[in-house]
């Protein structure tokens, strides 16, 4: 944990990392309007990327050439952008942006249980079990009753973004493997080697050569790749280190309510009554689960 007077900052940068994952889920929904899933987010992780590489060579720096370190960015990529955004960029085919955030706000969550159950660095007390089970009770009303009757698409692509959600809890979990190295390093790595595994598929499944995109679609992908990408990871994996991973995965409770405004100002999207409700139950959840305990120290 940082110092003190350190501290303020890197909760700052935990907003602001909330905000650049928050408005993500706007830019995919505008992007895949014309842009197919795979193509969309090769070309976020390729672009993210370059740029990534681009800013470490003007600072002077390379990236490492170990194959064992190389070996951990393509883990990191599958668990933190490969996966994840292709499930979320899917999904959004058929789910709101708003919707899809309250669902990857249960991260804190899952990435408790991981660390309570499997890695059992955490003690499980009390406040925490109950976040836990506050948080499962939000996902099971937004996903809603009418999913026992059958699994539709509209339900397969809900389980879409609880998976992406499983693997970024994986992913901060992981991301501890990078300690010693400079943030930009890992960020621009994972996401080099998302970019080797999509870009084929996007070559095989979409043609992308016979793709038109709009202008909007272009502009959100450019915001998504620069803002909710590049920005983001470096941010990510300087918290990881500084606040750890179950508090860096806090942001999820902040991204819920700048995603779902966000979604509501610029998409015009609007929750049902149920959703609102699991986003209450959502929010009591993580945040139980992430808020320090009260214990003084010594």
């Amino acid at each position: 944990m940082p110092e003190k007077t350190s501290l303020a900052r890197e909760l700052l940068l935990l907003l602001l990392l909330a905000t650049c994952w928050g408005s993500a889920y706007t830019f995919i929904k505008v992007g895949i309007e014309t842009i197919p899933p795979v193509t969309l987010i090769a070309a976020r992780t390729l672009i993210a990327g370059a740029l990534l590489v681009a800013i470490l060579r003007l600072r002077g720096l390379c990236l490492p050439k170990d194959r064992a370190v190389w070996g951990r960015f393509l883990v990191q990529a599958c668990l933190n952008s490969a996966v994840p955004f292709t499930l979320i960029a899917w999904a959004e085919q058929s789910v709101d942006a708003g919707l899809a955030v309250i669902l990857n706000s249960l991260t804190p969550v899952v990435t408790f249980l991981i660390t309570a159950f499997v890695t059992r660095h955490e003690a499980v007390s009390s406040r925490k079990l109950t976040g836990v089970v506050a948080g499962l009770t939000g996902a099971s009303l937004i996903i809603g009753v009418g999913a026992l009757n059958g699994l539709g698409r509209d339900v397969l692509a809900q389980l879409a973004v609880v998976t992406a959600t499983v693997c970024y809890a994986c992913a901060a979990i992981y991301g501890k493997n990078f300690k010693g190295l400079d943030p930009m390093m890992p960020a621009a790595g994972s996401l080099i080697c998302g970019a080797a595994l999509l870009l084929p598929a996007s070559l095989v499944i979409d043609h992308p050569w016979t793709l038109s995109p709009s202008p909007s679609s272009l502009v959100a992908l450019l915001a998504l790749s620069a803002f909710s990408t590049s920005l983001a990871f470096v941010i990510y994996f300087r918290l990881v280190h500084t606040l750890g991973s179950v508090a860096t995965t806090s942001q999820a409770y902040l991204r819920v309510p700048i995603g779902v405004a966000i979604g509501a100002i610029f998409l015009g999207e609007r929750l049902s009554l149920s959703s609102w409700i699991g986003l209450a139950f959502v929010m009591v959840g993580v945040i139980a689960m992430t808020l320090p305990g009260r214990r003084a120290e010594a």
